[in-house]
């Protein structure tokens, strides 16, 4: 079986050090960031099959790490924090956080509670759209049965339009949500990336998938 790939986002590296060591020895790949940007072009990166989420983080808020995270991927967020009110917990779990845990914690603890979201990353997460099939934790895209091939931008920029079929997501959200702060102003790179999507999709037998909407976006067909 693969090895699962757990991502931390922690700045405090005794912490991060602690992690890295039981997490390897309790049989995961882990990646380390030390702030929330790098955090978030890890994730976009490797796809962790789980994330690691410190909130005192020194540049990024974590809710907002959570948040924009969730935007795009339904890998599980076990949150650590020296904070254990019942409002920082909420905030969290209402941000698309899966877990909870207070620092000092005990590393057994965590894994435990790393392995039971995993568990529960299956397969019954997949979505359709239409004739369209999108499997999140593979990473895959079928049209019927046919495999359509997308980068992790492309197949990124999908996923984003599929969270609500229909609505119509203007160029700077889909810009601020799925490449955050990378692209200079007045990018065609959103433009290109659609037109690579519909491009491959047409080849597996899908056409007008993705609709245009003259000077404000993109939507997939619902």
């Amino acid at each position: 079986m693969d090895k699962k790939h757990i991502l931390i986002i922690e700045d405090d590296l005794d912490i991060s050090r602690l992690l890295r060591l039981e997490l390897e020895e309790s049989g995961f790949d882990v990646t380390h960031c030390d702030n929330g940007m790098r955090g978030l072009s890890a994730a976009r990166e490797v796809n962790p099959d789980l994330v690691v989420l410190d909130l005192g983080l020194p540049d990024l808020n974590g809710a907002e790490i959570a948040r924009r995270l969730r935007k795009t991927t339904e890998t599980p967020i076990v949150i650590l924090t020296a904070k254990d009110d019942v409002s920082t917990k909420v905030e969290m779990l209402n941000s698309g956080a899966d877990d909870y845990l207070a620092k000092p914690f005990h590393a057994d603890e965590l894994i435990a509670r790393i392995n039971v979201q995993l568990r529960r990353r299956t397969i019954g997460s997949t979505q359709s759209v239409g004739p369209m099939t999108i499997d999140p934790t593979r990473r895959q895209v079928f049209w019927d049965e046919s495999e359509v091939k997308l980068s992790p931008r492309e197949f990124e920029l999908l996923i984003y339009l599929c969270n609500q079929p229909g609505r119509v997501y203007s160029r700077e959200d889909i810009e601020k949500n799925v490449w955050g702060d990378e692209l200079p102003p007045s990018s065609n790179v959103v433009d290109v990336h659609i037109a690579n999507i519909r491009g491959k999709l047409r080849d597996a037998g899908g056409y007008g998938m993705i609709r245009t909407v003259r000077g404000i976006g993109y939507a997939i067909k619902g």
